[in-house]
């Protein structure tokens, strides 16, 4: 297929030349649809880190209550945090981008199997809604999954890296979870297949109450 040689040959090049992180973006979305969120990815001009980054998104050890068993991953959504557990009341919290509008989803999942440098191939439903998508992308610096996937069982899930750094923190994705490449990096070193996996519905409020704390009710009963 000539898209998939064509890709593979960049990306190549790309790393020939010791400059993965730094690779131009690949652009296959036509100019027909010049706001589409592929083609919004695929131009940006970022490498990769998080020097720009909010300091809130940044990996970092947190303190954090769950019962969740050390080595689960939880997704909370609103805020735009994963959170890897590890026990004592702490985890390990990166930033995220989500699901925009209308892609969000919450449920309890597992890991089903792991990827570096992962090929892409869009699902059948991303495709019936952008026909103009490449049907396979070979794994690379200019490839929207990032330098490493890990895949969610029953689901088209995928929490996955990004080359579009400027979209961590942000409702940019068809479901999936996206982080920066280090960071994807440094969690997939920590993840195993089979790995339990919650993700968080998407609720304002409880957003809210997070970072003012419960306020008190008006009348009824608790």
């Amino acid at each position: 297929m000539a898209i998939s040689r064509t890709l593979t040959s960049a990306a190549a090049i790309a790393l020939l030349a010791g400059q993965a992180a730094l690779a131009e973006p690949l652009s296959f979305a036509p100019s027909s649809h010049p706001g589409s969120m592929f083609e919004q990815m695929m131009r940006d001009p970022g490498n990769g880190d998080g020097a720009s980054m909010p300091s809130r998104l940044r990996r970092q050890i947190v303190d954090y209550a769950t019962r969740e068993a050390p080595g689960t991953i939880v997704i909370d959504t609103p805020n735009t945090y994963l959170y890897y557990v590890v026990g004592g009341g702490r985890a390990i919290r990166y930033g995220i981008g989500i699901g925009r509008e209308g892609f969000t989803w919450s449920g309890v999942k597992t890991v089903e199997r792991k990827a570096e440098w992962p090929d892409w191939v869009p699902p059948a439903e991303m495709i019936a809604r952008q026909p103009y998508l490449p049907r396979f992308m070979a794994g690379g610096p200019g490839n929207p999954l990032g330098a490493r996937a890990m895949y969610l069982a029953g689901t088209v899930y995928r929490i996955h890296g990004t080359n579009a750094p400027a979209t961590i923190g942000k409702s940019v994705s068809s479901g999936c979870i996206r982080l920066l490449n280090e960071d994807v990096v440094d969690l997939y070193a920590r993840v195993n297949v089979g790995t339990k996996v919650v993700v968080l519905p998407m609720q304002r409020m409880r957003a809210l109450d997070i970072a003012v704390g419960p306020r008190p009710r008006i009348g009824g009963t608790s």
